[in-house]
């Protein structure tokens, strides 16, 4: 949103006594979530183009997709800028460090992007971001306030994320009551204390932290911070596993906050998607005794929903709101939960709340294992063998599956509907002549596309990994490869094969 928009915006807001808008990136967003398509019209919202993509290679770099993209009429931002060398970029940084001020936007960064397509290809991606780009973020606007005391969150492992209560201070156009400290390490690190003058910074704008304490201002009756022993839902004693930050509350089936907790994680996007259920909608399923294991939400009927409700009031403001459920909700919710039965098994998994388990390990242990079933009966050896699987990880899988509770648990769930083996497109075996046997790709090849030797390696049974490791066989190299991959496999003993000498490998 334009700061015109949003300066535009709240004045009108102001004058028929309406609340402001606190920041042009929160109207942005709250705009987005509205129904009515003329109001959305109405906020005065617009878009610059960053990226063109095309499912062949229309240009040899970034730059002149930028300058084609306006030449056909797109709204590309002005303040982009080739660099030929590092010393470019830190020139860059230091120019739009005061610049950016003077923007019609808001932004908290710079992107830095290598330019030519050929070379983003060989960098690839990490499972979450390109290895072709990097953010530089601008210092984050800081506030002092003071550190009223500290509250206690607990995850679905059981973690504590200690979180500080602050006495409300405006941030980066929000009102910033609460900040994450992390852990214990952190608290002790910065040497906190309850009273304290504190500085809080908005990581990437977005979530607060407290960064430190003015030592000059601390007072004779600050106190000390001190880690509770046992849980104060359930009672159980804290425990700290070697090497991890992290203290837990070890009583993950009978700790209420763990148990839900571990039903949020369960209805999220990346899991199960339930977008119809929410926190004050599970909680209230919880109070009534209708929701404990995630695989409950299979067993809700119209009659057992409709017409719970719950009233909560703020403390702070006193403002009222209701959650119920009317017969649309109770639709949605139904709805939901049937279409979730065709979510795919690597999301699943994931859903199930595996310690160490996230999105990108779920989707590798799905497609190494193909289905639960296997999963469940697979050896330490045959895991940590698992393409990018350690034992850490190994470990929580095998403690999770020799639970007989939580094997009743995916029982439910197979027998709710919910997919339980990875249903793509089978890979047609040509031979077993690379069973056991790991590659990495890099490069680009004369008779392949990367992704059909991918699937060349997949059908003669070999496996394709996304990084050089100790655990790789053999580096496909061919022309261009990156030189970082080239050098780490030397390092390491890899193999390299050419085109033609994987050719012979599989003939």
């Amino acid at each position: 949103m334009p700061l015109i928009s949003f300066e535009k915006l709240n004045k009108e807001r102001e004058d028929i006594g309406e609340a402001l808008l606190m920041n042009p990136r929160n109207a942005a967003a709250g705009a987005f979530k509205l129904q009515d398509s003329a109001e959305v019209a109405r906020r005065g919202l617009d878009c610059y183009a960053y990226t063109y993509l095309s499912d062949s290679e229309q240009f040899k770099t970034h730059e002149e997709s930028l300058l084609a993209l306006k030449r056909w009429g797109f709204n590309i931002s002005p303040t982009w800028r080739k660099c030929a060398s590092i010393q470019d970029v830190f020139e860059y940084i230091r120019a739009w460090e005061t610049k950016r001020f003077e923007l019609p936007v808001n932004t908290d960064g710079i992107v830095i992007k290598i330019n030519r397509f050929d070379q983003q290809r060989e960098l690839g991606f990490t499972a979450k971001v390109p290895r072709w780009a990097i953010a530089f973020k601008f210092k984050a606007e800081s506030a002092v306030t003071t550190l009223l005391g500290i509250e206690y969150n607990v995850g679905r492992t059981g973690a504590v994320t200690p979180v500080a209560l602050l006495k409300p201070v405006l941030l980066a156009g929000t009102i910033v009551k609460r900040a994450t400290l992390h852990n214990a390490n952190e608290i002790e690190r910065i040497g906190l204390r309850i009273g304290d003058t504190v500085f809080v910074e908005k990581g990437g704008e977005i979530i607060p932290k407290v960064m430190g304490f003015d030592p000059a201002r601390r007072s004779a009756d600050s106190q000390a911070i001190i880690y509770p022993s046992v849980c104060p839902s359930c009672g159980s004693v804290l425990v700290r596993q070697e090497g991890e930050e992290h203290i837990y509350w070890p009583n993950e089936k009978g700790c209420t906050p763990q148990l839900r907790a571990r039903l949020e994680h369960f209805i999220q996007r990346k899991a199960m998607n339930l977008e119809s259920l929410g926190e004050g909608k599970i909680e209230l399923l919880y109070e009534k005794g209708l929701v404990r294991s995630p695989a409950d939400f299979y067993d809700l009927s119209f009659e057992s929903l409709f017409g719970l409700e719950k009233v909560i009031t703020d403390p702070e403001t006193g403002k009222v709101r209701r959650i119920g459920f009317k017969e649309k909700t109770v639709e949605n919710i139904l709805g939901a939960l049937e279409k979730s039965k065709e979510i795919p098994f690597r999301q699943v998994l994931f859903a199930l709340g595996i310690r160490y388990v996230g999105a990108t390990v779920a989707e590798k242990l799905a497609a190494y294992f193909g289905t639960i079933d296997v999963l469940e009966s697979a050896t330490y050896e045959q895991l940590t063998n698992t393409p990018e699987i350690g034992g850490r990880i190994a470990q929580s899988v095998l403690a999770f599956f020799a639970d007989p509770d939580y094997r009743q648990f995916v029982q439910r769930l197979r027998a709710a509907g919910l997919q339980l083996a990875e249903s793509g497109e089978a890979v047609v075996q040509e031979s077993d002549k690379l069973a056991g046997k790991t590659f990495v790709i890099s490069g680009v090849f004369e008779n392949f596309e990367r992704e059909e030797l991918k699937h060349k390696i997949e059908a003669n049974g070999g496996k394709v990994l996304s990084g050089v490791s100790g655990k790789l066989n053999y580096l496909l190299a061919g022309e261009g490869m990156g030189p970082s991959k080239l050098e780490k496999a030397r390092k390491l003993g890899v193999t390299l094969l050419s085109e033609q000498e994987f050719l012979d490998l599989i003939a």
